[in-house]
């Protein structure tokens, strides 16, 4: 199991990150090149197939233990009227996931994922980031080993998830100290909130950003400052699963932007993740632009809960199962290429 003793240690880990098995990637290449079809014919599916091949270490990349994990956090900011729902919507819904009637229980099973709840201390919220850290140095720590824990070798993919009322707001503040540009540009209207919560969202970056700002000296501080538990966990998940060359599907707007940090130090952590989905919160197209990334699925989700990333695990199976199942040239007495 991964785990960073203290902040120079998460960031030593940021700084060297390894890189994906250039002889698999090869053998995987050359099979892709052999399998009877036109070359470039499976588009996009072809690409996942290296992608995975590169970070598990195999020609032949399987999907057969995947794990979703869902993080859940509160945040103190939710006081000022900047989420459609009330914050006791988080623990309501930690319950609702371990009884397994969420969405992304059904979507998990779909795509054969285990899952595994992680609930930070619900019942202490974080600070309110516009009066201050919202987060010691020890909680965010905990809360990055948190996320660490929950990954191990041997799995195939993480689809990492959040839960959290509130926590789009952080997660828009997270991104425009990372990429640049005003508050408006990366709120969005979240759990559906109306004009006035949007007004609110907005004042709540802008001042947060001026208060925390100048103070953002790295990732850990970007994160202990600005983000919450559950994103801090998000966080210590990619990078531990980087460590263990465990490629990653991410989610939505508040999975990519708790990325968003690390990238800022780092533009490389991206190179083991997937971006599964463009959703429909308004930031999250600029900010997979930011990461260099391009999702895989335009499909108006907005969902979190890690539930985008369970629609395009789906992909990726079909992706390795053409990869893996059709057969050569040669082993289908097929003459020629095409």
């Amino acid at each position: 199991m991964i785990r960073f003793n203290d902040r120079d240690a998460f960031a030593a880990a940021l700084a060297d990150l390894p890189a994906p098995d250039e002889s698999a990637g090869a053998a995987a290449a050359a099979r892709q090149a052999a399998l009877t079809k036109p070359a470039g014919s499976l588009g996009r599916l072809e690409e996942i197939a290296l992608f995975m091949a590169g970070w598990q270490g195999r020609e032949k990349p399987r999907a057969e233990r995947i794990r979703a994990a869902i993080f859940a956090g509160n945040h103190g900011v939710a006081a000022r009227g900047v989420s459609a729902f009330p914050a006791e919507v988080t623990a309501q819904m930690v319950a609702n996931f371990r009884h397994g009637g969420a969405a992304i229980n059904a979507l998990a099973g779909a795509c054969g994922a285990e899952l595994t709840v992680v609930a930070l201390d619900l019942e202490r919220p974080t600070r309110d980031i516009c009066a201050e850290a919202a987060m010691s140095e020890a909680e965010c720590l905990a809360a990055i080993n948190a996320g660490a824990a929950a990954v191990e070798p041997g799995l195939d993919l993480l689809l990492p998830g959040e839960m959290g009322i509130a926590n789009s707001t952080p997660a828009a503040a997270l991104c425009a100290q990372s990429f640049g540009g005003a508050a408006e540009h990366w709120v969005g209207r979240g759990t559906g909130v109306d004009g006035d919560g949007l007004a609110r969202k907005a004042q709540a970056v802008a001042l947060a950003l001026a208060l925390h700002g100048a103070h953002c000296s790295d990732a850990f501080e970007t994160l202990r400052r600005l983000g919450g538990r559950e994103i801090a966990a998000l966080a210590g998940a990619v990078l531990a699963a980087r460590m263990l060359r465990v490629p990653v599907m991410l989610d939505g707007f508040i999975g990519c932007a708790a990325v968003a940090p690390l990238a800022k130090d780092n533009p490389a952590i991206v190179g083991h993740c997937l971006a599964a989905h463009m959703s429909a919160e308004g930031g999250h197209g600029r900010l997979l632009a930011a990461l260099g990334l391009e999702p895989l699925l335009r499909l108006d989700m907005r969902l979190g809960e890690g539930s985008g990333a369970a629609v395009a695990a789906q992909i990726l199976r079909s992706a390795l199962a053409a990869h893996g199942g059709m057969a050569t040239f040669a082993e289908a007495a097929v003459a020629g290429a095409l």
